[in-house]
């Protein structure tokens, strides 16, 4: 017989605090004109926290999923997809807009260079939310763990 690990509710609590953080870092630069964002150093941070904010995705994501039997994947959009397999965050929501970011997590990181400031600012204006629906969920799975068959040390 196997025995599943435990979630490690600090970790996940880490990454929670790192994501809300570079939000807030987002937000105030989604506060900026678009002109005032494009021409300075805005653009430039906005692709670094938001970055950083979808690595904290995925590392939350993968540390549930590599507690689930038949949970590991090798790609980002195959933990996204799964994440709403478990019901952890809506279905609907994991296959349009996690697989989404996932994908964005992958362009960031392999096509910085090609993504404008328009594209940022057009990101940081509408998309934001989905970041607060995936903390929902998470903080939902922390609170009722047994909900997903799972267990928090």
């Amino acid at each position: 017989m196997t025995t599943q690990s435990a979630l490690e509710r600090d970790v996940i609590l880490v990454r929670i605090s790192g994501i809300e953080g570079e939000l807030a870092e987002l937000r105030k630069l989604a506060a900026e004109p678009l002109e005032t964002f494009a021409s300075g150093t805005g653009h430039k941070l906005a692709q670094y926290h938001l970055h950083r904010a979808l690595e904290g995705v995925f590392h939350i994501t993968a540390h549930i999923l590599a507690r689930v039997p038949g949970g590991q994947a090798t790609q980002y959009k195959e933990l996204a997809l799964k994440l709403g397999e478990l019901g952890v965050v809506p279905k609907e929501f994991a296959q349009e807009k996690l697989t989404t970011m996932a994908r964005y997590r992958n362009r960031l990181v392999h096509f910085y260079a090609q993504i404008t400031p328009e594209e940022l600012y057009n990101i940081i204006q509408k998309d934001l939310g989905d970041f607060t629906v995936f903390l929902t969920g998470i903080k939902n799975l922390l609170e009722h763990p047994k909900t997903f068959g799972l267990t928090v040390g």
